[in-house]
């Protein structure tokens, strides 16, 4: 394949484009927001804070990175939140715990991972197969996912009694929380899949393009498989850590984490239209995310208003990366 193809696959954009306020626009949202909440309350803007907003942002990092690739590609993921039940409950039944006698340590953090790549493996299949659309696909899943696991827990959640994986979701090394910092090691995998693999060039021309770069024979249905089996995985480890972090696994241990994760996604400059944006973008889209969260905590911002002004970001969201399409249907595959 010519450069010139995978120009034009990429939705016929130049190889380097120059800075664009788009480009910059979320981390320069994230540094007025920060500054903003750092003037109106000198709390705000201190170390113990720093560390607080990061280690509420580590779960929405993780789920970002995933859920960045499928929508690179065009696609969406609803079954976010279904998938981390299941890793939840799957990790807390396979570690030391009140429920079983299983004390597999950090191996479960691997199990609960693999089974969310089995459900995103499921959808992935199921979307390209048989030409289902993955908002109903990923729904579907997102329903079973919970299905399982309400059985897997039954009436009596597991607690979670291994004291080196609860050291893992509540400790700090050198000050920092260990949750974040497997986020970041997330985050860095995520840049370096998108920017040294075919999985991350493919990605942004399938999204770009996908009949086209059908008609280039690139192996489209492959990785878009592989996309979802990857934000399955993700999504599998997230709800591990979450349950690391609270001492049980949960059914709800997601809830709320589907809607944050493509508002951040979205907000930090991935088009829901494919093939523009990027993993770093997203991780500044969650910060964005958790700042103002966190922000309007100190300023006393009711919860009822935290949840109005979250719906006004998820709107204004899709409005900015929707707008430049608005003269041609894009359809969401």
């Amino acid at each position: 394949m010519t450069p010139a193809d995978h120009q034009r696959a990429a939705g016929s954009r130049p190889a380097a484009e120059g800075p664009e306020l788009r480009s910059w626009g979320p981390l320069l949202a994230l540094i007025v927001v920060s500054l903003g909440f750092g003037l109106a309350k000198p709390g705000f803007a201190t170390v113990q804070n720093l560390w607080t907003i990061a280690d509420r942002s580590a779960i929405p990092l993780i789920l970002a990175v995933g859920t960045t690739f499928i929508i690179l590609q065009g696609s969406i993921d609803l079954s976010i939140e279904g998938v981390m039940a299941v890793g939840s409950l799957t990790f807390a039944m396979c570690v030391l715990n009140s429920r079983t006698g299983l004390d597999l340590g950090v191996f479960g953090l691997v199990l609960a991972s693999f089974a969310g790549a089995g459900l995103g493996l499921l959808s992935g299949l199921v979307i390209t197969r048989l030409r289902v659309p993955s908002f109903m696909v990923t729904l579907g899943v997102w329903s079973a996912g919970t299905g399982i696991a309400m059985l897997l827990s039954g009436d009596q959640p597991p607690l979670i009694r291994d004291p080196m994986l609860r050291a893992l979701g509540l400790g700090r090394s050198i000050a920092v929380p260990n949750l974040f910092l497997v986020a970041v090691a997330v985050v860095l995998l995520g840049y370096v899949l998108q920017s040294y693999t075919r999985f991350g060039r493919y990605s942004m021309m399938i999204g770009g393009g996908e009949d086209l770069a059908r008609l280039l024979g690139l192996p489209v249905d492959r990785y878009k498989v592989l996309a979802f089996a990857f934000a399955g995985l993700l999504s599998g480890l997230g709800g591990a850590l979450e349950s690391a972090r609270v001492g049980l696994g949960h059914v709800d241990v997601g809830a709320g984490q589907m809607f944050a994760t493509i508002t951040a996604v979205v907000i930090g400059g991935t088009s829901l239209g494919g093939g523009r944006g990027g993993v770093l973008q997203s991780a500044v889209g969650t910060l964005v995310l958790a700042v103002l969260t966190d922000g309007m905590i100190f300023v006393g911002v009711s919860p009822y208003a935290q949840k109005a002004v979250e719906g006004g970001l998820i709107l204004l969201a899709v409005l900015v990366a929707t707008w430049p399409l608005r003269s041609r249907l894009r359809i969401v595959k």
